[in-house]
């Protein structure tokens, strides 16, 4: 099994600033990808951005040149850098990590999730 905590949500005025965190654990051979979705109430969940091992990145082009997504392999920990917050980035934040886990003696596939964190920004 592959955990995965969020923390760094909240509350904060448009144009404000906030820092998400996301670590993984468990029985982890091997993290591909990581990345953060989003979802609004009556809206279905959306890509904001990932990256990969390698350090390849993909952002939404609706945050494109607000957000920053790094990543820490050394303790399989992603953040997500959020400035210029709008209205409209107002959701539940989740975080997603992707790679292989052991079991036992194999080496499967995951694909986990994190709990969410709520983001509210005011207008």
């Amino acid at each position: 099994q592959v955990q995965l905590v969020e923390s760094g949500g909240g509350l904060v005025q448009a144009g404000g600033s906030l820092r998400l965190s996301c670590k993984a654990s468990g029985s982890i051979f091997r993290i591909n990808t990581m990345g953060w979705y989003r979802q609004a109430p009556g809206n279905q969940r959306e890509l904001v951005t990932t990256t990969t091992t390698g350090g390849s990145t993909n952002y939404a082009d609706s945050v494109k040149g607000r957000f920053t997504i790094s990543r820490d392999n050394a303790k399989n920990t992603v953040y997500l850098q959020m400035n210029s917050l709008k209205p409209e980035d107002t959701a539940v934040y989740y975080c997603n990590a992707d790679g292989q886990y052991i079991s036992g003696t194999s080496v499967k596939r995951f694909s986990s999730w994190g709990q969410g964190t709520q983001v509210t920004v005011s207008s």
